[in-house]
């Protein structure tokens, strides 16, 4: 207990504000947070385990002359037939970037053109071997040729894997500025609002934005050190590090206002506060790290990858608000609450009155009424899981237009859908290229094979044209019954891959995840809630309400997705991410109630300290859930469909587990249990001794 409370000493504040200070000069001095985004891996490869065909595939067409490159293909479309003149104007644009190539972009070939007359294609090459940068040069050099030609009835759109690719990048690109700005001004007019005091806010404001700066500056070194990080955890953490930071801040304001109302001096005041709530905050934030710790045996990269981003940023949240923090407090003492400051002798958080105590009350007359009543309501929240699918794709994932997927849609209307991203085979055995060929030809799938066949030191490639959207799940079906195909014809060291066989590949592994990782989060969460509160009853009960909690969140993101927001569907890992959050962070609000019942029923018994417990935390675990429900709804600032889902769905749940959860079911089942609630320690014992 006593490294909790070290910082409240005398002396020990000025030495842990020094120490912050120099850990700000080290991490600034590099200006390492500012470069987080040049090393993040947004390529689809990049997610993909590496036992998946469509690496194994592409780490072979590596080896080929060509290179493991992906297509940018400009798009041509006259509605009435393109003219002569657009036609000379197709092959200028053409000769002019065969002359003057942007970086890593081959020559492009003849224009492929429509047997309507309608469209015409120029793809090109791009190597740009895992840079981003030179990816969005390659793609910005060819837009800025080909783009200034639309109008007049010409319609002119870059897509291809590279044109997709790159507006993914430009998207991610806003993480650095919008997304921080908006979940730094909700923060702080959320603060003012909770506080009320025009000078107070400015103290865990600055502790939680000093823990947001040195785990964006940590999260640069692990990507160095070969982590895999994309614009999507970095979203996921700058919100995670915010909201979870404020929410134990405010847990530990709370617990020193309320002891400087008992004490005069502030250093014991704060000793107080740390030695009660540090532990609640140590536990819960331990809870959220081995959550995500979990996440690390995930085979899709970005979801592992999170797992430890996620983490570090949980525990610099926690050691900021157990050292940082108090330091300030320490040092501001009751005056930085004014104009409401807390004075020695006068009342505090009161455990007897007040509408916490009311509702506590009126649970308590009628504890199975509540609890039935709460357990129907998320049972019908549940009942929109029927809504549920997995139909979001690539193609799909971007709100409002994209110039890769408009692209798209002028292909489709004129040329095979598959046009855009020709699935690649690799054959190892050069004599079986013509069986493979006719085989792939034969496939109902296949409009087109062998438009493109490469020989390499390791085989042949051989492309193939799908008729489906190539970023659609029904593209993404075929790829199983493709593979069987090729395999029969080629042998089995024949492989498929591609951007349909990559999203095909990462829906698999996530499924697997799906499957693998919620079962062992359950059990992490329970052992450490056991060894927490010393019981096995209470961790199953509290346990059970998250989850029911999550699949009543998870059941109405789902309805309105549907039937609101008009969301094709969501993203894979959407349940694996959002279960992971809800039920660390759903339980992070049952340990601050919790500790503090357990602590009240030490001396009042278990139904008085339930009482007693909800009604000194009900204020602030409200405001705190309030704080990371708006922290997590800002990732709807960007336009892309899964992060907008995502923030719907942890923010409704955060709502749903502080106000319903939190507040009414936990506390009616407690007093329908009564003291077996602590069942089988002996400390239950003493409590129903004691009542």
């Amino acid at each position: 207990m006593r490294i909790l409370t070290f910082v409240s000493g005398r002396r020990a504040k000025f030495g842990v504000l020094a120490g912050w200070l120099l850990v700000m000069a080290i991490a600034g001095s590099g200006g390492y947070a500012s470069k987080l985004t040049k090393v993040q891996k947004n390529d689809q490869i990049a997610f993909l385990p590496g036992s998946a065909e469509s690496v194994k595939t592409a780490t072979l067409v590596k080896r080929f002359a060509s290179g493991n490159f992906v297509t940018a293909v400009a798009v041509y479309r006259r509605d009435g037939g393109l003219t002569a003149s657009d036609r000379r104007l197709i092959a200028a644009d053409r000769a002019a970037l065969n002359a003057h190539p942007p970086p890593v972009t081959a020559p492009l070939r003849p224009p492929q053109l429509s047997t309507d007359g309608t469209t015409a294609l120029l793809v090109a090459q791009v190597t740009p071997r895992g840079k981003a940068d030179k990816l969005k040069a390659s793609v910005d050099g060819i837009r800025k040729q080909v783009d200034a030609h639309a109008g007049g009835g010409l319609q002119v759109r870059v897509s291809g894997a590279a044109g997709f690719s790159r507006d993914a990048v430009k998207v991610f690109s806003q993480i650095d500025g919008t997304l921080l700005a908006v979940t730094a001004a909700l923060v702080f007019i959320l603060l003012i609002g909770i506080y009320r005091s025009p000078i107070f806010w400015v103290i865990p404001f600055f502790a939680v934005a000093m823990a947001e700066f040195v785990s964006i500056t940590l999260a640069y070194a692990m990507a160095k050190a070969g982590l895999t990080i994309n614009g999507q955890t970095q979203g996921i953490l700058q919100v995670l590090v915010f909201g979870a930071g404020t929410d134990y801040a405010l847990l530990l304001v709370a617990r020193f206002r309320e002891e400087l109302h008992h004490h005069e001096d502030r250093h014991e005041a704060l000793r107080l506060a740390l030695r009660t709530a540090g532990p609640a905050i140590a536990a819960s934030g331990a809870t959220v790290i081995a959550g995500l710790l979990c996440l690390s045996i995930a085979e899709v990269n970005g979801t592992s990858g999170l797992g430890p981003f996620g983490a570090m940023g949980i525990a610099v949240a926690i050691i900021a608000m157990l050292t940082l923090l108090p330091a300030l407090l320490a040092l501001a003492g009751r005056r930085a609450f004014w104009p409401f400051i807390p004075r020695a002798g006068t009342e505090a958080a009161d455990a007897t009155h007040g509408p916490w105590r009311r509702i506590a009350d009126a649970t308590a007359r009628r504890p199975r009424r509540v609890w039935v009543t709460g357990l129907a309501l998320l049972a019908i929240c549940c009942l929109g899981l029927t809504s549920f699918n997995t139909h979001l794709t690539q193609g799909k994932a971007f709100r409002g237009k994209v110039e890769a997927v408009e692209g798209q849609a002028l292909i489709a209307r004129a040329l095979p859908a598959g046009a855009n991203a020709p699935t690649i085979v690799v054959v190892r055995h050069p004599s079986r290229v013509p069986a493979v060929i006719a085989a792939l030809r034969r496939d109902p799938g296949v409009a087109a094979a062998g438009t493109r066949v490469e020989r390499g030191p390791l085989g042949v490639r051989v492309d193939a044209i799908l008729r489906a959207d190539p970023y659609s799940t029904r593209a993404f079906s075929e790829i199983p019954r493709l593979r069987r195909e090729v395999k029969a014809a080629g042998g089995p060291s024949a492989l498929v891959g591609g951007p349909t066989a990559e999203e095909r590949d990462l829906r698999a592994a996530a499924a697997h995840d799906d499957f693998v990782i919620p079962p062992l989060v359950l059990l992490v969460v329970f052992v450490i809630l056991a060894l927490l509160l010393r019981a096995l009853l209470a961790p199953l009960l509290l346990i059970s309400t998250v989850v029911l909690s999550f699949g009543a969140a998870l059941g109405t993101g789902a309805f309105f997705f549907k039937h609101v927001f008009g969301f094709v569907g969501s993203d894979p890992s959407l349940p694996l991410f959002a279960f992971i959050f809800l039920v660390a962070l759903g339980v992070d609000y049952n340990i601050f109630l919790m500790a503090r019942v357990r602590e009240e029923s030490l001396r009042h018994g278990t139904r008085e300290g339930m009482k007693r417990g909800l009604a000194v935390t009900g204020a602030v675990i409200t405001s705190a859930g309030v704080v990371l429900a708006g922290t997590f709804s800002t990732l709807a600032v960007l336009p892309l469909v899964f992060l907008t889902e995502i923030g719907f769905v942890i923010a409704f749940g955060v709502l749903l587990d502080t106000l319903v959860v939190r507040s009414l079911l936990v506390p009616a089942v407690a007093f329908e249990v009564g003291p077996r609630l602590w069942w089988p320690s002996t400390l239950s014992k003493a409590i129903d001794r004691r009542r």
